[in-house]
């Protein structure tokens, strides 16, 4: 999900606190059902090799939010937890799988770029095939943050804690076996700025907190070198807020909110400095960069140039009839009448809800971190 009011009050403020009402409301109700839900159904699961050895791709861990989440929310209901219902999931695999999209997601795409099939959500790991297991997993959950959201969701460093839980670590990088390493992925797209802003009420307060979210972040990160044995670490900067469709809305989907996007450039500057001084050779972490190409697809002012794959790059493929913050994706009335639009092609559309992207985007996205992966995962 991405973060609300990063930026001093302007004109543009109105919009920017609500979409962080927005993003909060449709999480927050989670509450306490959510520790309801602990280890849900199996997971179908394909093969995949056993413990990485030489010529084998390591496993892949995943840590962060609803960007990444491949089903670990679990189902609590249409209205509380709308990627579990439709249209979630319409272009892959067909039905609702508790992705935040139409299909394929950003972990989908990182673990083709790896090679390794797509991890298997914690939720869903009982049943699945030992093979992929060994493969890695996905702790990720929608709502989740650096820090706590208010969402009740377990935020990185419990999904950390959850995986050293599972997994015995070596002391060093040079044990052997499952638990020896990996590549770890940690996803944040704002979820602690948008809940900082709306509790306060203030966009002055979000940003007061940006240096509290990257330092906490740089420590979650040196935990998974140091202490979770990680070969390598991949961490996502910040998206360009600004121009999702609930800022996008507003202007009639002509352009972004320079506000929210300045917001994100101040996160993304400062994780890029911590994380020069955690790893200075740049040997063990890479700053997976998501502002650049969706930028260049979506636009990052009303004059920014858009490179045209997408014939609606800021308008979402499911568009709810609330206006501007109000009803979402899914959303039904008492009768089960639709109370959103569906478009005709996902593809032609960047974004396919009021916040995540489209399978099509995601995959644009990925040509151009691809191979930035594959040769960072190659280095020695």
């Amino acid at each position: 999900m991405a973060p609300r009011g990063l930026a001093p009050a302007l004109p543009a403020v109105p919009a920017l606190l609500l979409l962080l009402v927005f993003c909060l409301a449709m999480l927050a109700p989670v509450a306490q059902a959510a520790r309801r839900h602990d280890d849900e159904a199996p997971t179908s699961g394909g093969g995949g090799g056993g413990c990485s050895s030489s010529g084998t791709p390591p496993p892949l861990w995943v840590f962060g939010d609803s960007y990444a989440d491949t089903g670990n929310l679990g189902d609590l209901g249409r209205e509380l937890t709308h990627a579990w219902y439709d249209p979630y999931g319409d272009t892959f695999p067909g039905r609702p799988t508790g992705r935040f999209s139409d299909g394929r997601v950003l972990t989908d795409f990182i673990a083709s770029a790896m090679g390794v099939p797509t991890p298997v959500a914690y939720k869903l790991r009982r049943g699945a095939a030992p093979g992929l297991l060994a493969r890695g997993m996905n702790f990720a959950v929608g709502g989740a943050g650096v820090l706590d959201t208010g969402n009740f969701q377990r935020n990185i460093s419990a999904q950390i804690d959850l995986f050293q839980a599972q997994h015995r670590t070596p002391s060093n990088r040079s044990g052997g076996g499952c638990d020896a390493g990996g590549v770890a992925v940690v996803v944040v797209s704002g979820n602690d700025y948008s809940y900082a802003a709306d509790k306060d009420n203030s966009t002055s307060a979000a940003i007061a907190y940006i240096p509290t979210v990257v330092r906490q972040l740089r420590e979650q990160l040196r935990r998974l070198r140091d202490e979770a044995g990680m070969r390598r670490v991949v961490v996502t900067n910040l998206h360009p807020l600004g121009c999702t469709p609930l800022f996008t809305r507003a202007l009639n989907y002509t352009g972004c909110d320079p506000i929210a996007n300045a917001g994100a450039a101040q996160h993304n500057a400062a994780l890029q400095s911590v994380l020069a001084a955690l790893d200075p050779a740049n040997r063990t972490f890479l700053l997976l960069d998501l502002n650049a190409p969706f930028a260049a697809h979506v636009g990052a002012s009303p004059a920014a140039a858009v490179e045209g794959r997408f014939a609606e790059p800021r308008r979402p493929c499911c568009e709810t009839f609330g206006g501007a913050g109000g009803g979402y994706c899914g959303q039904q009335d008492d009768d089960g009448k639709r109370m959103y639009t569906l478009c005709d092609d996902p593809a032609k559309h960047f974004y396919w809800d009021d916040v995540h992207p489209t399978q099509a985007a995601w995959a644009a996205v990925a040509e151009a971190f691809r191979p930035k992966i594959r040769e960072f995962l190659s280095s020695t």
